[in-house]
């Protein structure tokens, strides 16, 4: 088993409903503190007796992991006989070594994968605790320590050596050294060993364990100091291999997947290998290598000159990783999903060839997906990601979608927006994706802070087409909100001002567009039921801008629809002022108000809802006048004048 298995999968279930056991799993992660006690030192305990089976507590494990919910207090769950865990993993956790040793090194571990594990936890820590177990030490298998501290010690002890039966070790992205390759390489039964991005100068201490090794990745060992023969000597002793990377980020000159594809005798039993980002790579060498070994079933180009023959297009045995063709890039993002760099170029190369989608196609969108996850503050990434998201489910693209996978696109979509406010682009494309009604309307998202967010780029950004856009995302979201939801997002000042200054900027334009009738959507969706937004539309002029409105648009009866809609005694409006509905009847009356609606109801071409709506208000304005009289006219301010 090779390190990248333990990967957290992504499974082809998008289109069915959640199983029960993940309903339940989520549901227990979300709500773990009403399952639990604590105990004496902060850490939760679960109440109820009980085992959980090793393949649910392991589910268990991951699931809180994936929601970044692993910490010194909700580990504690792990500790004793309640849980039986076999493959662990605890990506991103935020724990400290005490707290991994008491709840982690008692089991019966093959598995483990402590990726990106935060800087209180060292890889000696991790080692040290596993040690402790000798079980562990004799049948852990997989070992998967990415983006992690070696030792906060100097000199630090070396305890690879501990763990004698594993047999697939991955450390990328860690100041590993040449002494630290050369105790790995003496455990007696290491098959796989992926050293990508350490600090290694040389790879001669491979050669320790040249007849056990069946995969070995390399990818930017940007420290090796090996000629490309030297490497070559190396490799070649490696007669057991099945798999080899040596790919790079296109950062070095370096001629070594050049020379090693020209030669004949070595890596007899090899089935994968990849050269992606390495220069001077031709279809002919490639081709000329794979023949020779027709058992050959993977090789990496993505980012090289090659991947475009007939031999090479990855459709038939030979897999292949590339640009030239959709089912190159998607190995691709299928491959590389944790190294940013191949995932924007292959991102890129797919927003290229998704211009013109006429089919839906939820298997790429899954691997978009998981690019923007596992690289969430990475602008290139998510600027090319958002991209993709807009050509594969703009128009009726998004209806073929599973539900389930346009959630988890929204949730990126929406993060993006929030860890790149001011790049406009970035900005720009998620609000063309999220300004979808199948997303809008049917996919489950935190709506609220959606809303949110998109106000905050109305009250930053003047483009007239991302406006309309953002106003109408609003309006749609402002009326699937709850009550308290809508009353909460209308309190914000800056919301209700920055609408009620777009219908402003409209009115004064004489233009009805779209813009405007989304603006006054989103005004009435969010002054229903909310006499706190409804002060604030009051103490920004609301009233009188709405009667300028109702004066410059006589004839508009979907402009009059939704200005009397907010005003109506029927979305009660003027019934839930703090103030009381006396002064706000007085002021419409005040400002005109009662002769345009006596003008609306009466002409002979207005529309019969709009009409209705007029009445209604009239009603309520007549039972004023004969309870407290008409109030004086409006005293005009006086206006500044140029002559």
């Amino acid at each position: 088993m090779s390190p990248a298995d333990i990967n957290i999968e992504c499974n082809d279930e998008e289109a069915s409903p959640y199983s029960l056991l993940d309903i339940c799993l989520n549901f227990l992660t979300t709500h773990l503190e009403k399952f639990c006690s604590a105990r004496q030192d902060g850490t939760l305990c679960l109440q109820e007796p009980g085992v959980f089976p090793q393949e649910v507590a392991d589910r268990l494990l991951r699931t809180m992991a994936f929601h970044g919910l692993l910490n010194d207090g909700t580990v504690g769950i792990f500790r004793g006989n309640q849980m039986r865990l076999k493959r662990a993993c605890i990506r991103k956790a935020k724990i400290s070594a005490v707290a991994f040793r008491k709840a982690f090194c008692h089991h019966k571990l093959v598995e483990l994968d402590a990726t990106g594990v935060n800087a209180d936890i060292t890889i000696t820590d991790i080692i040290s605790g596993l040690g402790s177990n000798k079980w562990i030490q004799q049948n852990l298998q997989c070992l998967v320590l990415n983006s992690l501290t070696l030792s906060l010690e100097d000199p630090y002890e070396r305890c690879f050596s501990r763990l004698s039966g594993l047999r697939a070790l991955s450390i990328t992205n860690v100041l590993f050294y040449n002494e630290d390759l050369a105790e790995v390489a003496s455990l007696p039964r290491l098959e796989s060993l992926d050293i990508s991005n350490t600090s290694i100068t040389d790879i001669t201490a491979l050669l320790a364990c040249k007849d056990r090794l069946k995969s070995l990745t390399m990818h930017h060992l940007k420290c090796l100091k090996m000629t490309t023969t030297q490497i070559l000597d190396v490799v070649r002793e490696l007669k057991h291999l099945n798999h080899l990377d040596i790919s790079d980020d296109k950062q070095f000159t370096s001629d070594i997947a050049l020379r090693l594809l020209e030669q004949k005798d070595i890596l007899p039993n090899l089935v994968s290998l990849d050269v992606s980002g390495r220069k001077h790579v031709t279809d002919k060498a490639v081709e000329a290598f794979i023949q020779q070994r027709p058992s050959m079933q993977f090789v990496g180009l993505l980012a090289t000159d090659a991947g475009y023959s007939e031999f090479l297009t990855g459709e038939g045995h030979l897999k292949v990783s590339g640009e030239a063709n959709e089912t190159q890039i998607a190995e691709a993002l299928k491959r590389y999903s944790e190294r940013a760099f191949f995932v924007r170029e292959a991102l890129f190369h797919l927003f290229s060839l998704t211009h013109v989608m006429e089919k839906t196609k939820p298997e790429i969108l899954k691997l978009v997906v998981t690019g923007m996850r596992n690289h969430p503050m990475n602008l290139p990434v998510q600027l090319a990601a958002s991209a993709c998201v807009f050509n594969l489910t703009k128009q009726d693209l998004a209806a073929g979608m599973p539900v389930r996978l346009l959630a988890d696109v929204t949730h990126l979509l929406l993060k993006a927006m929030e860890h790149f406010p001011n790049h406009q682009q970035l900005q720009k494309n998620c609000l063309l994706s999220l300004c979808s009604d199948r997303i809008l309307q049917d996919v489950p998202f935190n709506r609220f802070e959606a809303a949110k967010l998109v106000m905050q780029w109305l009250c930053n950004h003047e483009d007239q087409n991302m406006q309309r856009m953002a106003v109408a995302i609003i309006s749609i979201l402002a009326a699937k909100l709850s009550t308290e939801q809508t009353a909460q997002l209308g309190t914000e000042l800056f919301i209700v001002r920055q609408l009620l200054q777009i219908v402003k900027q409209k009115t004064n334009q004489n233009s009805v567009d779209t813009t405007l009738k989304f603006t006054l959507s989103a005004l009435w969706n969010l002054t229903d039921e909310s006499p706190t937004t409804c002060r604030h539309f009051i103490e920004n002029q609301g009233l009188e801008l709405f009667m300028r409105v109702l004066e410059s648009f006589p004839t508009e009866s979907s402009i009059q629809q939704k200005v009397l809609g907010l005003l109506s005694v029927n979305c009660p409006h003027l019934n839930t002022f703090s103030q009381g509905t006396s002064r706000y009847c007085s002021m419409l009356i005040e400002e005109g108000g009662l002769q345009h609606l006596y003008n609306i109801k009466d002409h002979e071409h207005t529309d019969p809802h709009v009409q209705q709506i007029a009445v209604a208000i009239l009603d309520s304005l007549e039972k004023h006048i004969v309870r407290h009289g008409r109030p004086p006219p409006c005293k005009k301010q006086p206006q500044a004048r140029l002559n």
